[in-house]
C-alpha cells in the first residue's frame, strides 16, 4: 500500500463571479489520483465533521482509497481560495486552528502490515503541530525500511520561519527515498545554487531518484544511473490546479506496478522502468490540466 500524509482542504475556485467550493489539497490530490489509477492506497489526514467533511471524503472513498486511518475532527475544514491568472493557481490559506493544522503525533496510528511507501508534502510540512507531526510519522517510515517520497511543493508565502522550515526539510531530504523538485523550490530552498544543481547535488544526501519538473516542458528523472527526460504532453490547458500531484501519482503508481517501487527496486532500477514511471505521470498530469480544477484521471481515461 501507498500511504499518502498530508493536507484536504476546500479550493474555493473562481467561477462566473462567485466561488466554487473543490475537493483539494497536495496530498489529497495524489492519494486520489492513486486511487483512480488503480493503485492500493491509504489516506492518513484528520477530516472535519463539518459541513466540507464528506465533500472530501466521498471522491476518496469512490476511487477506492482506504480511509481507515484517517481520524474525524471536530475541527473545521481547511480553506484555500484559489486566484487563477492565465490558467496558473495561486493561494490564500485559512488554516488557523483547523481539524488538519491541529493534527498532533498523539494521533498516529501504528504503520500498516501493509505499507510499502509513505508518501507526503505540501503545505503539511509547513505550519506546526501538522508538520512535526508529518515529519514523525516519516522518520518512522524510514526506520521501518519503507520507501519515502516527497514533493517538496514550497509554498513561500505560507512560511512564517523560514530557518525552521528548511531545517524540516534538509532533515526530510536525508530520509527520503523519491524527492520531487521544482525550480521554484530549489531557488527557495538554495538561493545562492544553479537548480539544475541542486537537483542533481540532492543524490549526495540520500534519495535515490529525483524528479526535477519544468512546467510546461516536462520533467527530468535524475538518478545514479543516469538523467531521464520526459516532454509533458501538449493539451489545452484549463487550469494547473493539481497537476504535480497527479504527476506524483503517475509516477508512484508506475513504479509499484514494475516492482521499483522499495529501496532495492529504486537502487536497482531500470530506464525502461523510469521511460514507463514517466510516461505515466506525464498522460496523467495532461488530463488533469485540461479539465477545470483538480480533477485527475481514472485509468480507463489515459
Amino acid at each position: 500500500m501507498i500511504l499518502c500524509c498530508g493536507e484536504s482542504l476546500i479550493d474555493m475556485v473562481p467561477e462566473s463571479g462567485a466561488y466554487r467550493p473543490l475537493a483539494g489539497g497536495s496530498v489529497f490530490n495524489t492519494a486520489l489520483a492513486l486511487g483512480r489509477l488503480g493503485a492500493q492506497t491509504g489516506y492518513l489526514w484528520p477530516i472535519s465533521q463539518d459541513a466540507f467533511g464528506p465533500v472530501l471524503r466521498a471522491p476518496l472513498e469512490e476511487a477506492g482509497v482506504d480511509l481507515s486511518l484517517a481520524p474525524s475532527s471536530p475541527r473545521l475544514t481547511t480553506l484555500a481560495l484559489v486566484l487563477l491568472k492565465n490558467g496558473n493557481a495561486t493561494y490564500s490559506f485559512y488554516d488557523e486552528g483547523t481539524a488538519g493544522r491541529m493534527f498532533s503525533v498523539s494521533d498516529l496510528p501504528a504503520l500498516p502490515d501493509t505499507l510499502d511507501a509513505l508518501f507526503i508534502g505540501g503545505i503539511s510540512l509547513i505550519q506546526d503541530p501538522c508538520a512535526s507531526t508529518v515529519e514523525e510519522l516519516a522518520q518512522r517510515a524510514a526506520k521501518a525500511g519503507k520507501v519515502i517520497s516527497l514533493d517538496l511543493n514550497i509554498r513561500p508565502g505560507f512560511i512564517s520561519d523560514e530557518a525552521g522550515t528548511r531545517a524540516r526539510y534538509n532533515r526530510l531530504l536525508g530520509i527520503a527515498d523519491i524527492v520531487k523538485i521544482s525550480d521554484e523550490d530549489a531557488e527557495w530552498l538554495f538561493p545562492d545554487a544553479d537548480p539544475a544543481a541542486t537537483a542533481v547535488g540532492l543524490l549526495d544526501l540520500g534519495p535515490k531518484l529525483i524528479l526535477r519538473t519544468h512546467g510546461s516542458d516536462g520533467a527530468t528523472a535524475i538518478h545514479a544511473s543516469g538523467q531521464y527526460s520526459h516532454p509533458a504532453r501538449k493539451v489545452t490547458v484549463a487550469d494547473t490546479i493539481g497537476a504535480g500531484d497527479t504527476f506524483n501519482a503517475g509516477l508512484l503508481a508506475s513504479l509499484a506496478e514494475t516492482g521499483a517501487l522499495s529501496k532495492a527496486g529504486l537502487d536497482a532500477i531500470t530506464e525502461d522502468q523510469l521511460r514507463a514511471a514517466l510516461d505515466l505521470a506525464a498522460a496523467a498530469a495532461a488530463v488533469t490540466v485540461s479539465r477545470p480544477g483538480a480533477n485527475p484521471p481514472w485509468r480507463r481515461e489515459l
